[in-house]
């Protein structure tokens, strides 16, 4: 993968210093553009990313030397600061003493989201799940990979439910069955690209912000309780949306092979529900009392980021317009080239 394009001054500044390979370049720390809404802003995002990917499988066009410079550390801590305030200032943990599995069962059960998986269920046109289907990419090429960063940071009960999970989000060591190959095989299914990052520079802002957070909550032990706390959310929210995911796409012709990854994970994620609440998050408060509200925040963070994404598609979509950037890409083989 390559460099992207740039969003703005800023981001043009960032990408020109790190493919030039010149620390002087780099744009100040405290030049870092504020922003009315950072969870949303396509530069700010993008910049964030662009530091993150660095710590995932990185650049072509781009030192690996970079990973760890200082100069670059230093923008993305004020980056990451604008993100936790933002997060901070929108996502708010309600008082409570009930143990942390059982407050985490009400967060998930008091969640009224806007309905996307409903919307793309019944009546999203193929333009449209093709949009989804590359919004997702995103994130689901790396599944798992933000979340394996708690492994070494945890203990005990903890890490032996966090290795569970993850053992089956790899695909019990088969690639045909890890998460992010089956990915690949749908958006091959339905004619897009499955290249590692093909569709970055179509995502808006509030679609990098969801791996965005992800990675935030992974790189910083003192955020590992954020961490699981936003796995578990994603586990215990999953199943159902995938059924409907997989409902929908096969209502589009999508062939069962296609589908293989919904219909996977409404299996898995069923399964992994319990364990990520009462022996992830629930033996982690119980070794570490002090992080539990840290867990109860990811999870809280983790449904009001996919929200917020679900609202930014829909809202698009029913105003006729394209929920991706205005640069729609024309990657991938043209849909009538397939036979979903």
């Amino acid at each position: 993968m390559l460099l992207p394009e740039p969003r703005g001054e800023f981001t043009s500044t960032l990408i020109d210093a790190l493919r030039r390979d010149d620390d002087a370049a780099l744009p100040a720390a405290h030049d870092v553009p504020s922003s009315p809404d950072p969870l949303a802003d396509d530069e700010l995002q993008l910049a964030l990313w662009i530091c993150y990917e660095l710590h995932y499988r990185g650049f072509a066009d781009v030192a690996a030397s970079w990973e760890w410079r200082p100069a670059l550390l230093a923008v993305r801590a004020a980056l990451e600061t604008l993100v936790l305030d933002a997060l901070h200032a929108e996502v708010k943990v309600g008082a409570g003493d009930a143990p942390v599995a059982d407050r985490l069962r009400e967060i998930v059960d008091g969640d009224d989201g806007p309905g996307l998986a409903r919307f793309v269920q019944v009546r999203a046109d193929r333009k449209q799940f093709l949009e989804f289907a590359k919004h997702r990419s995103l994130y689901q090429l790396k599944e798992a990979d933000p979340h394996s960063w708690a492994i070494p940071r945890l203990g005990g009960r903890a890490k032996a439910a966090l290795l569970e999970i993850q053992f089956d989000e790899y695909g019990d060591g088969t690639i045909e069955r890890m998460h992010s190959e089956l990915y690949r095989r749908l958006l091959r299914g339905v004619g897009l690209d499955d290249d590692y990052g093909a569709y970055l520079d179509d995502a808006p802002g509030i679609t990098l912000a969801v791996s965005n957070v992800m990675s935030l909550f992974g790189l910083h032990r003192a955020l590992r309780g954020a961490l699981v706390g936003h796995l578990a959310a994603y586990e215990m929210t999953s199943s159902d949306p995938c059924r409907r995911y997989a409902r929908g796409l096969r209502r589009l012709g999508g062939d069962d092979d296609t589908c293989r990854f919904y219909d996977e994970h409404v299996t898995a994620d069923a399964l992994h529900e319990q364990v990520a609440a009462h022996d992830l998050c629930g033996g982690l408060a119980e070794a570490e009392p002090e992080l539990a509200e840290d867990i109860l925040f990811g999870a809280l963070a983790c449904l009001h980021v996919d929200n917020r994404f679900a609202a930014h598609v829909l809202d698009r979509w029913g105003a006729g317009r394209t929920s991706l950037r205005d640069r729609t890409s024309q990657q991938g083989v043209p849909i009538g080239a397939r036979s979903w």
